[in-house]
Formats: structure tokens, sequence, C-alpha cells
């Protein structure tokens, strides 16, 4: 059986996504659509993409289309994505999700009312490497974990007519940059009980740099750092009673962990993704799908849910209401 995607979106991201289906079998891209034509019609010839449609809902409607990836700009993810699953097409949501948690609570309850399989596209999560700490922590080697540390820092020029800082494109730190860190926090601590956050913002208001507590009923904690303005080394402590794991940066896409204990060398796995490290993402949607489920074990639709929470919460701390693009497809 050979599984037949869509890309909605011809930005940087989709472009990066469709480069790594040469590592992955058992599917193939076979249409791509775009708000604007030209665009969908230049990103086919040069992907090799049999079709392109004009509009995100042309796309959603092709009858060779069996899994929606959504490529574009927070905001208008969760218009695109409802009108996949309405169609009955699973779907594949780059992070963040949606712009509001209102917009996550919608898409994951009408995915699980028509049974049609729905993920975030937390490639993270993935990665051999991320993979293996995870086995790590849930066979014991670092005890129980307390504490989660991480930043995630890119420096970019302000422009505020860029998808990154433009705030009706959902631009800013906290979605484009944070939701990685938030992400990693829940993947082994959990979902917090409070989320504490202070930050600086641009002049258009966009959040610049974040610093993000979450505290949890028994005294652990994540530390966070998020950043736009500031290049940072991007990584990540999990830290245990008997132990930590490093994550060495970047941590979102790493091929390194270091593990420390107490009294000992510090150990080092060296372990590399296949290709840029999208194609794990597109092997578990496609692994789903063929054993019948509607959400992912690694991603299920209750962490995306909790992550989206966090990071509106952090969003209102900081004085900024994200808003879903309401533009007809």
């Amino acid at each position: 059986m050979t599984i037949r995607w869509g890309i909605a979106g011809t930005g940087a991201m989709a472009e990066e996504f469709v480069r790594d289906f040469a590592h992955v079998s058992g599917a193939r891209i076979t249409a791509v659509g775009s708000r604007r034509p030209a665009s969908a019609e230049d990103f086919a010839a040069r992907h090799g993409i049999a079709t392109a449609h004009g509009s995100y809902r042309a796309l959603i409607e092709s009858a060779d289309v069996d899994v929606v990836y959504v490529a574009t700009p927070h905001p208008q993810h969760h218009a695109i994505a409802r009108a996949a699953i309405e169609a009955g097409k699973a779907v594949l949501v780059e992070k963040a999700f949606t712009a509001t948690l209102a917009g996550a609570q919608d898409l994951v309850d009408l995915a699980r009312a028509r049974g049609v399989f729905c993920m975030e596209a937390m490639w993270t999560r993935f990665q051999p490497a991320v993979v293996q700490a995870r086995a790590l922590v849930d066979s014991g080697e670092i005890g129980e974990v307390r504490t989660v540390q991480a930043d995630l820092g890119a420096y970019r020029t302000y422009d505020p007519a860029s998808r990154l800082f433009a705030t009706d494109l959902g631009g800013g730190a906290t979605l484009d940059l944070g939701v990685y860190l938030v992400s990693i926090a829940q993947h082994f601590l959990g979902s917090p009980a409070r989320v504490h956050a202070a930050g600086s913002a641009y002049p258009n208001g966009a959040d610049a740099t974040v610093s993000m507590l979450l505290a949890y009923d028994d005294g652990r904690s994540a530390t966070l750092l998020a950043s736009l303005e500031s290049e940072t080394p991007g990584r990540a402590v999990i830290g245990g009673t008997l132990g930590s794991i490093e994550i060495a940066p970047r941590f979102h896409h790493p091929d390194t962990l270091v593990i420390r204990r107490p009294g000992v060398a510090a150990e080092t796995l060296v372990l590399p993704p296949t290709g840029r490290g999208y194609c794990h993402e597109v092997d578990e949607v496609n692994r789903c799908l063929a054993a019948g489920l509607t959400e992912s074990a690694v991603v299920p639709l209750q962490d995306t849910l909790d992550v989206q929470a966090a990071l509106e919460s952090v969003l209102h701390q900081l004085g900024i209401t994200p808003h879903e693009d309401p533009t007809p497809l």
C-alpha cells in the first residue's frame, strides 16, 4: 500500500519536509497546494510532484491525497486541518499546532469524532537521540526525573513583514521556538500545574525573548528560554536523582546524548537521524495509518493540547492574544 501525501504550503518548512521523502518507503507526494497558483506550480516542478493546486480547498478535495501535511504559518493551520479532517483526510500539522488553544481543541474534538488520524509534526520526539533519551529515562538510568532545562535562541534581524515577526501570522519567539521547549519538557515531565512567563517584545508587539518556568505540584520544574534576538546553544538537560542526560545542541534535531552519573566519566552516545530527520515523523504517520490508528502514542493529541495550553498561558502573560486566520480557503 502506498500512502499518498499532499503538501499544504510552499514555504521553507515545506521545502525541508519534502526533501526527506527520499528516505521514506511506502509513500509518495502526489500534490501540493497554495493560495498562489504560481507558487504551487513552481514547487511541484522543482520537486517532481504531479499535481499543483491553486487553493488549499482543491488540494484537500483531491482524490489522490490520503494525508495532508499542513506547513503554512500557525494561524492558518486550524482552517486547513479542519477542512481536511472534514473531508476524511489524515493530517500532520506543523508546530505550533494552531495559534490558539480553542483552535487546537476544536481540531482534536473533530478528529476524534470523525475517527480521522491527526498528529502535530513535533519531529523532535522521533529523532533517534531523543528516542534513546526517553528509553534511558523509562528504564530508570537517571532515577526519578526532577528537572528539565532547555534553551533555544536563534538571532534573526527584526523585520515586521517577515512571518517570524508578523503578529497576524503568529510571529514571535513563543509559537516559533517556545513550542519545542514546552514539548521537550512535557515529554519528560508531563503537563505542568502552573506556567510562569516573562519576556521582551519587538516594536510591533511580537515576543522577542521569553523565559518560562513550568511548575509541578510535587516540586519538579522546567526552566526554559526562547529567543529570536539572541543566539543560544540550544541545549536540553534532563536531570534525575541518579544522573542527567544532555541532549546536545541543538536539541530539537540532535545527534548526540551525554549521560552523566555521579562518580563516573560522562558517556557520549552518537545517534544521527536519517536525512534531515523529518522522515522519522513521516514513517510514524504511515505506520499509524497502516495499523488503523487515529493517534500516535509518541505525540498523542492530549500532549498537543497540554503544550498548546502552556503556550497560550505564556502569550497571555506577555499581553499577547493570539488569533486564528479567518481567511476562507
